[in-house]
């Protein structure tokens, strides 16, 4: 069982499936909400239990970003037209036991970083 929360412990998470698409995401919208990469996993949204009020920031029209309205973690991103969604892997409490498979969105990466860890990139 993946269990996480929010900084404040006012949402909590977790999920038995295997957590898949392990990536760090390098986007504008990322970078902006988290103030860096943000490292997710996606599992079927059914099978991710939250507990707590998540905060919907519709970004774009095509997906949502959940987080915390006290606290402001970024938790949660949700495409609206697939079953699944991705969780913050920053939020998940203890090890991940995870390995990260791609960066993406890595066109839009900021100019103070370099990714040179050979892991896949793709501008998507």
């Amino acid at each position: 069982m993946l269990k996480g929360s929010c900084l404040c412990g006012a949402i909590k998470f977790e999920t038995a499936a295997p957590p898949q698409g392990v990536s760090m995401c390098h986007c504008g919208q990322c970078r902006k909400q988290s103030g860096g990469v943000w490292s997710s996993a996606y599992v079927p949204e059914r099978e991710l239990h939250i507990e707590g009020e998540v905060n919907w920031f519709a970004s774009s029209e095509t997906a949502k970003r959940g987080s915390c309205a006290t606290c402001g973690s970024f938790l949660f991103w949700k495409a609206n037209d697939e079953d699944t969604i991705s969780f913050s892997l920053g939020a998940v409490d203890g090890p991940t036991g995870l390995t990260l498979e791609k960066h993406i969105f890595v066109a839009d990466k900021g100019d103070y970083y370099d990714i040179a860890d050979g892991v896949p990139q793709s501008d998507t």
